[in-house]
């Protein structure tokens, strides 16, 4: 059962296993340096598709099937689907999940849902509210664009701070603890708000609550960054990360060499044109599960901070003039199921 140590933090006292994972992209993530390692490159961002949302949907249903299929366990034997997107309603994972007879929990946490999804399926699987759970996300650089900015044909001008919406999905089945990866504890975000207002600034929007919640894990679990081989966030970019390492810094826990992003290794940013780096539902969760669970699962990483950043606004918000906070779920997801095996 998840045991509470201080304030925020949920030890997963069982370590429940990742059994099984999948990454999906399109064209812009094949050119990336991360190519090699997904489960599935479509050439084509429409996957066939008449619609951009339409294709998201069948993207993340991909995902979910081919992490299933890895781990070998059937969509009737899923007893929770945990998933989201960027989507009004979130409209790409109802339709995903409506041909897969899976009980289906839709989660809006914006780019942090693959960490939300996942924090909710360890600690049903750890409460022994389930057996087997699925967490999985998504998001398209043109369903997002279309919905947050301007559609393409606008052709408007990109800010330096600005992202690229990555066109990518991620699915993970989270069991009883068997093998690597575990999953050791989850610390629950809480909304942060440094008064950003540009919407092509969501690096910066969504970097305190990253030191917030990191903050908040490291004084809960009496732990420091060098405890750890990775400190991974979701999609701070460039401008979000920077900040990020400075925040940290001046909260006494320097952390730059050990902390790495989603959105800057998804794609080259000399080679490929997306300024502040990659960003998206599909950002963190692609790169989880194409990358580094796999290096977890073969102890090349032994220990690994995972932690998704969202921008809780809208349009109509930004519209309003309203600032755009964030929010950062955080999982501790290890090689070994407890500390005894680790040393």
């Amino acid at each position: 059962m998840p045991k509470k140590i201080g304030s925020k933090t949920l030890l997963l006292t069982s370590s429940p296993s990742i059994i099984g994972y999948a990454a999906v992209g399109a064209k812009k993530e094949k050119q990336g340096p991360l190519a090699d390692y997904f489960d599935y490159l479509s050439e084509d961002s429409s996957f066939g598709e008449k619609t951009w949302e339409k294709a998201e949907t069948l993207m993340q249903k991909k995902a979910i099937e081919l992490a299933l299929q890895k781990c070998s366990v059937q969509k009737t034997d899923v007893d929770f689907l945990f998933a989201g997107d960027l989507l009004n309603q979130c409209i790409g994972s109802a339709y995903a999940s409506r041909d897969m007879a899976m009980p289906f929990f839709g989660l809006y946490g914006a780019c942090s849902t693959m960490s939300e999804s996942l924090c909710l399926a360890a600690m049903f699987v750890d409460g022994q509210l389930a057996n087997r759970c699925v967490a999985a996300t998504s998001s398209h650089f043109c369903s997002a664009e279309r919905q947050f900015r301007f559609p393409l044909e606008y052709g408007g001008q990109r800010t330096p701070t600005s992202q690229w919406t990555v066109t990518g999905s991620g699915a993970c089945v989270v069991a009883p603890s068997k093998q690597a990866p575990y999953l050791r504890a989850v610390t629950v975000g809480t909304v942060a708000d440094l008064g950003i207002t540009d919407i092509n600034n969501m690096g910066a929007a969504m970097a305190p609550a990253a030191a917030q919640t990191l903050c908040q894990f490291f004084s809960d679990t009496s732990t420091r960054p060098e405890d750890y081989d990775l400190i991974l966030t979701g999609d701070l970019g460039f401008v979000g990360s920077r900040l990020l390492e400075r925040m940290m810094q001046a909260e006494g826990y320097p952390m730059a060499k050990l902390h790495n992003d989603c959105g800057l290794m998804i794609y080259d940013r000399v080679k490929q044109d997306v300024h502040a780096g990659g960003s998206g539902c599909g950002c963190a969760a692609s790169v989880l599960c194409s990358f580094i669970l796999p290096q977890i699962a073969c102890q090349r990483l032994k220990n690994v901070l995972f932690m998704a950043t969202g921008a809780l606004m809208s349009p109509t918000s930004n519209q309003q003039g309203e600032s755009i906070p964030g929010i950062a779920h955080l999982l501790h997801i290890s090689a070994f199921p407890n500390e005894k095996e680790a040393k």
